[in-house]
């Protein structure tokens, strides 16, 4: 069975679960606070980060990496697109999500009054410019869910407990993350600190 090592409020790790729960499959989830990590996440990621994925002798961790095995080890419903072009820009389009919103979370939860203004207002701009991406497509990719509406979910449902507000010219990137929002696996990968944080 697989276990997932994850923390309690980490966005990344929400992502996995999401997955996981998105594909119905048996494992389990081991939560860890994230300021008290055990010391054998140090030994199954030298970056001593989460989420990480246990699988008899296989160890991942990454989000995305993560995503992409359990999408390819359990085909249904497939997350990532069958056709190798729409594969690859969905494969950069999470590069870019990583590197334009993903990589400010750290800063967003750091406390620090200046980097926190700065992230947030980096995160606002960068949303705001993909916002007209959703008046188009019910998902990210068109009409199938996929996994890019994963990996933008965690940050959408964290929005408020960051304090990025958006305005009226983001309302089809917020009626796009409330349909992601009602989907059950998307409720059922919520933990009890995750509830929260949306008001």
């Amino acid at each position: 069975m697989m276990q997932l090592y994850s923390g309690t409020t980490d966005p990344f790790s929400h992502r996995c679960r999401f997955v996981l729960y998105e594909k119905g499959m048996d494992f389990q989830v081991i939560d860890v606070d994230m300021y008290n990590k055990p010391e054998d996440i140090a030994v199954m990621n030298p970056y001593n980060r989460l989420p990480v994925l246990v699988e008899r002798d296989l160890i991942l961790y990454e989000s995305n990496i993560i995503n992409e095995y359990i999408d390819e080890r359990f085909p249904h419903p497939q997350l990532m697109p069958a056709d190798p072009v729409m594969r690859a820009r969905a494969r950069l389009m999470l590069y870019n999500m990583e590197k334009e919103l993903f990589d400010n979370v750290e800063a967003l939860e750091s406390g620090k009054e200046k980097q926190v203004d700065k992230a947030r207002q980096m995160v606002t701009d960068r949303l705001i410019e993909l916002s007209p991406l959703f008046t188009k497509t019910k998902h990210m990719l068109g009409d199938d869910f996929t996994m890019l509406d994963v990996a933008i979910a965690p940050l959408l449902w964290r929005l408020d407990h960051y304090g990025v507000k958006l305005g009226k010219t983001a309302a089809p990137l917020m009626k796009f993350a409330e349909r992601i929002f009602s989907r059950p696996a998307f409720i059922e990968a919520l933990t009890p600190s995750e509830k929260v944080m949306r008001k």
